[in-house]
């Protein structure tokens, strides 16, 4: 039986992502927690004519630990989205709390279920999740991940679109790196069935995929940032640890993740100078079960690398200080 918590299920991106969960057969339970509202998504959802039974909690009446008890894989969206004029690190203020918060609970309630942390910033978030399960001794480098699978849909959809072509999903594209602006790197070098693509191409599609968030914030006019294409790409990831865990094989996605305790990340990490960083990982029954190398890159590609690097080692800084401070 799998149970799934939802942790932030009241949000833009929590909403969205608990009505495709509840449809999802590999999702047996579904339990939702949230400051508001989640006992009434909960209630909203049941009424849905499919198996996953859904329950909802409020933080009251020790709601946290309620909506964690049993849980298989709980999943992070929890916290404020960012609004125009606002910057990750004014993001990571309030949310770094929030994930820590929400960490202390997993660890003492589920500790072996699968982490999945959508909450921005994930460059940030991600380390804060790590260095708070590992003060409770219950980190499991195997299961514990920042969710970068919209930067991958990003890159084949807008991929598609500059070539005028109908299905973004036949164009595989590895994106690895972090999860925010120049630390994001889609190697379109890489892309499989190969394109060309003129300089001028390369240089607004990458742009777009950096920073697709802010051309969401700026259109939304400050009500939500990326919501529903989050919650489309969290389920796809969450699709493919499940399917793994229950035993599919050859199930390959890019994730943001602590290197050196994966099979192959320890070469990896020193490759490439960090600790953290997407990469495509091959996932089995219990997780990770090896890391890829990010392989040859383009000139191009060799320039927003050096400079994600050097973006990405601060942004890790901040998470694993934050415990400290």
């Amino acid at each position: 039986m799998t149970k799934v918590a939802l942790l932030g299920a009241a949000g833009q991106i929590g909403t969205p992502l608990s009505l495709l969960l509840k449809t999802s057969p590999l999702v047996d339970e579904l339990s939702l927690y949230d400051i508001v509202h989640a006992p009434g998504i909960a209630i909203d959802l049941n009424h849905i004519d499919t198996p996953t039974k859904v329950t909802g909690f409020l933080p009251n009446e020790d709601g946290l630990s309620k909506a964690l008890q049993g849980a298989n894989m709980v999943v992070i969206p929890a916290g404020i989205a960012r609004k125009p004029g606002m910057t990750r690190d004014d993001l990571f203020k309030t949310n770094a709390g929030v994930i820590h918060e929400l960490l202390t609970g997993v660890a003492t309630v589920c500790p072996t279920a699968f982490i999945l942390i959508i909450t921005n910033p994930v460059n940030s978030t991600l380390p804060i999740a790590v260095e708070t399960l590992k003060k409770y001794n219950v980190y499991n480098p195997a299961k514990v991940f920042g969710v970068t699978t919209l930067d991958v849909v990003r890159a084949s959809t807008f991929i598609a679109q500059a070539l005028d072509q109908l299905d973004p999903q036949k164009y595989k594209i590895p994106v690895v790196g972090g999860h925010s602006g120049t630390t994001i790197l889609p190697l379109f070098s890489q892309c499989k069935p190969a394109v060309a693509l003129t300089d001028e191409q390369r240089d607004a599609i990458t742009y777009r995929v950096q920073f697709g968030g802010d051309e969401i914030v700026k259109a939304k006019a400050g009500a939500g940032s990326a919501t529903t294409c989050m919650a489309y790409a969290a389920f796809r990831f969450i699709k493919s640890i499940l399917k793994a865990a229950s035993g599919k094989s050859g199930i390959i996605e890019e994730t943001y993740l602590y290197l050196p305790d994966i099979l192959g990340g320890h070469e990896v990490a020193k490759e490439l100078g960090v600790e953290y960083f997407a990469v495509p990982v091959e996932f089995g029954l219990h997780g990770a079960k090896k890391v890829y190398s990010i392989g040859p890159i383009s000139d191009y590609e060799k320039m927003l690398f050096d400079t994600a690097i050097e973006e990405l080692k601060g942004n890790v800084k901040k998470g694993v200080e934050f415990l400290s401070s």
